[in-house]
């Protein structure tokens, strides 16, 4: 999925570099990634995803995880109203299909599951500007995530403090005007940039894109999910907040 990785460690498997335990819990996760980009990755014509939208193999051909993506992005789907959308128009126009809006989150989730053999060690896991935090006791200092301006990406707009959860933006500053809204099939307008903390980061990215995509309503949307809390940076440079109880 063409995602930079990086894993920062806290406590007993973090003060030696050759830790075997710590080396081998990285060797999972990167193990897990590759393998949830043969599945999930539109940019390579043999994942399954892309073997699926071309009509050569059958969902029931594929490995269950896909299906289990799938449901997601119809969950998003309805839950947005159909702003969010796993069908998207590729280069020349022809409408595809495209788990993007879940892929990465649900990833890095699923990889992060190789870091929980690390006794009293805090870990947090980044990927594509997106993370995912535990620490193992209440005495230890939250991780602070850093969220991009969207008007400068060399300065940082805020920093969220997250003690076990996850942290997802949505926006363009990177990747430009790539985000839809499934409704029209355009480009979303409304708001520049949307981050949004929940306890999963397969949670946070989705409802940061549903968020992004549903534009003048990101806001009204996002009151009203349970767990969650973040921020919206609008078109006209003002910011809201919101929090929501569980």
């Amino acid at each position: 999925m063409g995602l930079p990785v990086s894993l920062a460690l806290r406590g007993p498997h973090a003060a030696d570099p050759d830790d075997p335990a710590a080396l081998e819990a990285w060797s999972a996760v990167m193990t897990s990634l590759r393998g949830s980009d043969a599945l999930l990755s539109t940019w390579r014509e043999d994942s399954w995803v892309s073997r699926l939208d071309r009509g050569e193999v059958s969902l029931a051909q594929c490995p269950p995880e896909l299906a289990e993506v799938l449901a997601l992005g119809e969950d998003a789907t309805r839950d947005s109203g159909g702003a969010f959308t796993l069908r998207l128009p590729d280069a020349v126009g022809r409408v595809r299909l495209d788990p993007t809006g879940v892929a990465k989150g649900w990833a890095l989730d699923r990889a992060a599951r190789a870091l929980e053999p690390l006794v009293g060690t805090d870990w947090c896991l980044s990927g594509g500007g997106d993370v995912l935090c535990r620490t193992r006791s209440r005495r230890t200092p939250l991780w602070r995530v850093g969220v991009e301006d969207p008007r400068d990406a060399s300065r940082l707009f805020a920093v969220v403090p997250v003690g076990n959860g996850a942290v997802a933006t949505s926006g363009t500053t990177h990747r430009g005007a790539h985000l839809l809204d499934g409704r029209t099939g355009r480009t979303a307008r409304g708001v520049r940039q949307v981050t949004v903390v929940a306890p999963t980061l397969t949670e946070a990215d989705v409802d940061a894109t549903c968020a992004y995509a549903l534009g003048p309503d990101a806001l009204a949307w996002l009151r009203q999910r349970p767990g969650r809390s973040g921020l919206v940076v609008h078109d006209d440079g003002t910011t809201s907040t919101f929090a929501t109880p569980r």
